[in-house]
C-alpha cells in the first residue's frame, strides 16, 4: 500500500510500505476514507519530535519511520476479535487511545491518561495511508447520517466536547475560548451545546475571525487591536465571563485567562503547550477560581456521532481544504506556511 510516513522534521515522504499484518486481539484494521491533519500531525512535521518516540514505543513497539493521522474515518477489512455491533464492511470513526487495559487509569476508565498509551499516528502507523491498525475498544460504527468526511472530524470535535465537560459549562454560562483554531472551534460547538449565552473568543488571525461567523460566535475579537479582558468584562454585566477555555498552549495566554475569568470562575487549558506559567496565587485563592487542565477524550467519540446522526451538530464548515494523500508533502508545507488559510485539511488516499 501506499503512506505518508514521516521520517524527521520536514520530512514526509509517500511511498510503498507493506500493508498492516492482520491484526491481533485487540486490534482492528480499516481502509481509511478520510484522515484530519491535526496540529499535532503540524507540530510533528515542522519541529519534531515530539509525541513521537525516536526509538521503539513502550506498548505498541513502532518506531520511526511511521505514517501520521489520527483523525480517521473509514471501513472494517479485519477484526482481531468479535465486537458486539460491528463487523466487517462497516463503516467506522475509531478512537486511536492505545491503551493498556490494565493499569489504575483503564481500570476506571481514563484510558487517556494510561502511562504506556499512546495514540495512532504517533505511537504507531496512523492513517495518512490506505490502510490502518486501530484499538478494538475505539471502533464507532456509523449510522447513514454521519458521512465519512464528518466521521473523520469526530476525533477534533470530541476534544471539544471533552473541554466543555471537564469545565463544567451549564445553559446561561458566558464563555470566553482563547484561540479560534480547529480545537477552539470545537469547544464553541460544544459550548453551544451545553447551552452558553455568551461566546466569545480571542483570535489574532483575521481569516479566522471570519470563519468564525459560521459557528454561532457572539463576537470575535483580535488581541493585538482590543484589551480582550475588558471587552468581556463589560460584555457580561462587569462581571466576566464564568469560564475561559484555552485552546492554544501558549504559557503567557494560559496566565492572561487566570486574571480574566470572573471571580469563581473555571480555566480550562485544552491547548497542547510547553514551557512554565507564572501567575499571582492571590488570583486563585482570594477569587476562589479554578484552574483544570484537559486531555484529549475519553468515551467522547460516540457522543459526537451521536450529536452528529441527529442532526444537532453540524461541523461541516470546518472542512476547508480537501487533498490527496500523493499531495500530503506539499499540503503540510503549505500548512506550516500560512495556517490562517485553513480550519481543518481532509486527505484521502484515493485520487481527487
Amino acid at each position: 500500500m501506499k503512506a505518508l510516513r514521516w521520517y524527521a522534521a520536514r520530512d514526509l515522504r509517500w511511498e510503498e510500505v507493506p500493508e498492516p499484518p492482520g491484526p491481533r486481539p485487540h486490534e482492528a484494521v480499516v481502509e481509511v476514507a478520510w484522515c484530519g491533519v491535526c496540529g499535532t500531525d503540524l507540530h510533528e512535521f515542522t519541529e519534531g519530535p515530539h509525541m513521537i518516540r525516536e526509538g521503539p514505543h513502550p506498548l505498541t513497539g513502532a518506531a520511526p519511520p511511521l505514517a501520521l493521522g489520527h483523525e480517521l474515518s473509514g471501513t472494517v477489512v479485519a477484526l482481531g476479535a468479535e465486537v458486539p455491533g460491528i463487523a466487517v464492511g462497516d463503516r467506522v470513526a475509531a478512537d486511536p487511545c492505545w491503551r493498556c487495559g490494565v493499569c489504575f487509569w483503564c481500570v476506571r476508565g481514563e484510558y487517556h491518561l494510561c502511562p504506556r498509551g499512546g495514540s495512532v499516528g504517533l505511537a504507531s502507523p496512523g492513517a495518512f495511508a490506505e490502510f490502518v491498525t486501530v484499538p478494538l475498544a475505539g471502533l464507532v460504527r456509523l449510522p447513514d447520517q454521519v458521512g465519512d468526511e464528518a466521521a473523520a472530524l469526530a476525533e477534533p470535535l470530541a476534544v471539544g466536547l471533552h473541554a466543555v465537560s471537564r469545565a463544567g459549562i451549564r445553559p446561561g454560562d458566558n464563555v470566553l475560548v482563547v484561540g479560534g483554531g480547529p480545537i477552539g472551534v470545537a469547544v464553541v460547538l460544544a459550548a453551544r451545546l451545553a447551552g452558553a449565552a455568551g461566546l466569545y473568543v480571542s483570535e489574532p488571525l483575521a481569516a479566522r475571525r471570519a470563519l468564525l461567523r459560521d459557528f454561532g460566535v457572539t463576537e470575535a475579537f483580535d488581541p493585538g487591536e482590543s484589551d480582550v479582558r475588558r471587552e468581556v468584562f463589560v460584555r457580561t454585566g462587569r462581571v466576566g465571563p464564568d469560564v475561559v477555555i484555552d485552546a492554544t498552549g501558549v504559557p503567557r495566554l494560559a496566565a492572561q485567562a487566570v486574571a480574566t475569568v470572573r471571580r469563581g470562575g473555571r480555566v480550562v487549558l485544552a491547548g497542547v503547550g510547553h514551557g512554565s506559567v507564572e501567575f499571582d496565587l492571590g488570583q486563585l485563592v482570594f477569587y476562589e477560581r479554578s484552574v483544570l487542565g484537559t486531555l484529549g477524550y475519553h468515551h467522547d467519540i460516540p457522543r459526537v456521532i451521536d450529536l452528529m446522526s441527529t442532526g444537532r451538530l453540524d461541523a461541516t464548515p470546518l472542512v476547508t481544504g480537501r487533498y490527496s494523500l500523493s499531495d500530503g508533502a506539499g499540503v503540510f508545507e503549505s500548512l506550516a506556511t500560512d495556517r490562517a488559510s485553513h480550519l481543518k485539511v481532509l486527505l484521502t488516499p484515493k485520487d481527487l
